[in-house]
């Protein structure tokens, strides 16, 4: 823990919630955690953590180390503008708000044809929430080593990290796990109905659909060999398995997903044009 460090979450939101509860008392002590967030109904609760809070920005931000803007992404620019005068180039700035690019709030961020460079930009997932999540990152080639460093170390707080090249990257790791949750609760769901439509009851479907997707991905992880070779090791020619995984065949299951990866990078890259006008 670095009593030094101090940081400052502008947005106080979920996600603003799961990283503070990885960083308290693990990378700065929660005294040091300072919030800005117009939503006065999840004041206390910030207070509980041990963390300052405040309706507006004010003198606490200038020393701040770190900002981490956790705001819509429709309401960024107007963060940007409400708090900018307390930036210096002391400070950190990682944003976590999707379809925002690096180089949009670089600008904001910045003076007229000298934009902001100690930046990174992140994708974190929802399972953060439970100090599960993976978070893709990218920063901006004048962030220095130190910068892409300490981006790291706090983002690690709820999970693992993966860092990309750039925008293009993250629109990626977007469709891949930060939308990708979405994509495991509706198979889990698909799942369940049909446990259900079978006959069990929704309870047994439950308990059952979520070991089984959680100890799949255990092994799948603690493997050494890829998801092909552990499908097929449980795909007896001509069993269940096979009869169940030739109808997905049949459905196009694989390019499915791809498609709809597809179309969740495509509107990333279309909400990056919209917010960055």
């Amino acid at each position: 823990m670095d009593k030094s460090l101090s940081i400052a979450f502008i947005g106080g939101g979920n996600m603003a919630a799961a990283l503070a509860s990885g960083l308290a008392d693990r990378a700065c002590p929660a005294g040091n955690l300072h919030v800005v967030d117009i939503n006065a109904s999840g004041h206390d609760a910030w207070r509980a953590r041990g963390a300052t809070v405040a309706a507006a920005p004010d003198d606490t931000l200038a020393r701040c180390k770190v900002w981490i803007y956790a705001v819509k992404p429709q309401n960024m620019r107007q963060a940007v503008a409400d708090t900018r005068p307390w930036l210096n180039g002391e400070t950190l700035v990682i944003s976590v708000a999707a379809g925002l690019r690096a180089d949009t709030l670089a600008g904001w961020l910045g003076e007229p044809g000298q934009p902001w460079q100690r930046l990174v930009r992140c994708m974190p997932n929802t399972p953060a929430l439970v100090g599960a999540g993976i978070t893709g990152l990218a920063a901006l080639p004048g962030a220095s080593q130190a910068d892409r460093d300490l981006a790291a170390a706090l983002l690690q707080s709820v999970g693992e990290v993966v860092w990309v090249d750039d925008d293009a990257g993250l629109d990626a790791v977007t469709a891949l796990s930060g939308s990708g949750p979405a994509y495991v609760f509706l198979f889990l769901e698909a799942l369940m109905a049909g446990g259900r439509a079978v006959g069990l009851t929704e309870e047994q479907s439950r308990q059952l659909a979520l070991a089984t997707f959680s100890g799949a991905t255990r092994l799948a992880a603690q493997s050494d060999e890829p998801p092909s070779v552990l499908r097929e090791r449980v795909t007896s020619k001509g069993g269940t398995t096979a009869a169940a995984l030739g109808e997905f065949e049949q459905g196009g299951f694989a390019p499915l997903v791809e498609r709809a990866m597809q179309a969740a990078a495509r509107r990333s890259r279309e909400l990056a044009a919209e917010f960055g006008k």
